[in-house]
């Protein structure tokens, strides 16, 4: 039985992917809308990692630039200062994935583990009521695998007994590398990596 859950937080228990494709858009209005749309593909692709990679990413192999550090700061600051605007409505909250979540803190170990950025993800939490369910808060631009393994060894998790849920490829390999069970959710894609799979939280035990 599982006595640890690390919860990705993109499309698992937010549903937020259309916004943050609004987010890129606006960020990069000014540049080609073909551009764009070869990032919003990577991005659904990828949607574990973080924006700093897909501002780079956007720069690097789509638009074949060069971009320093501080550049992708102000386009990742940009970015976050719209999805706190637009991301605080309850309504984004995926009803399922958040009942199981209130229904159940008290008798396993949460934690978030996501590519969002840190402190925009904490306020999020915090401002959808959902912060106190969950012993610890984690994003980028740490990579989530090397999140997944700091906090493993800072509370000394067995890895028989915690599990991963996510809804992208990345946090598949996220769990791999850290050798604990992963749960696919909302991506039925990810049935094919021959993982455990979760298709509804109302009916799901661990």
């Amino acid at each position: 039985m599982k006595k640890t859950i690390l919860w990705d937080f993109d499309g698992v228990i937010l549903d937020s992917m259309e916004v943050r494709d609004f987010g890129f858009r606006e960020i990069f209005k000014k540049f080609k809308k073909e551009h764009v749309s070869q990032l919003i593909d990577y991005h659904r692709i990828n949607g574990g990692l973080s924006r700093y990679v897909k501002i780079r990413y956007f720069f690097e192999d789509i638009m074949h630039e060069s971009i320093e550090a501080d550049e992708v700061m102000k386009y990742a600051i940009n970015f976050s200062e719209i999805m706190r605007k637009e991301l605080t409505n309850p309504k984004n909250l995926i009803s399922e994935s958040v009942s199981f979540i209130r229904n159940n803190f008290d008798k396993y170990c949460f934690h978030i583990v996501s590519g969002s950025d840190q402190e925009e993800l904490r306020f999020l939490c915090k401002e959808l009521s959902i912060a106190n369910y969950f012993i610890s808060i984690h994003g980028s631009p740490t990579p989530k695998t090397r999140l997944v393994k700091e906090l493993l060894e800072k509370y000394d998790y067995k890895l028989a007994k915690t599990c991963l849920i996510g809804d992208s490829i990345n946090d598949f390999e996220a769990a791999s590398l850290n050798n604990i069970s992963f749960y696919g959710y909302n991506n039925e894609s990810l049935i094919k990596l021959k993982s455990n799979h979760i298709s509804s939280f109302k009916t799901f035990v661990f």
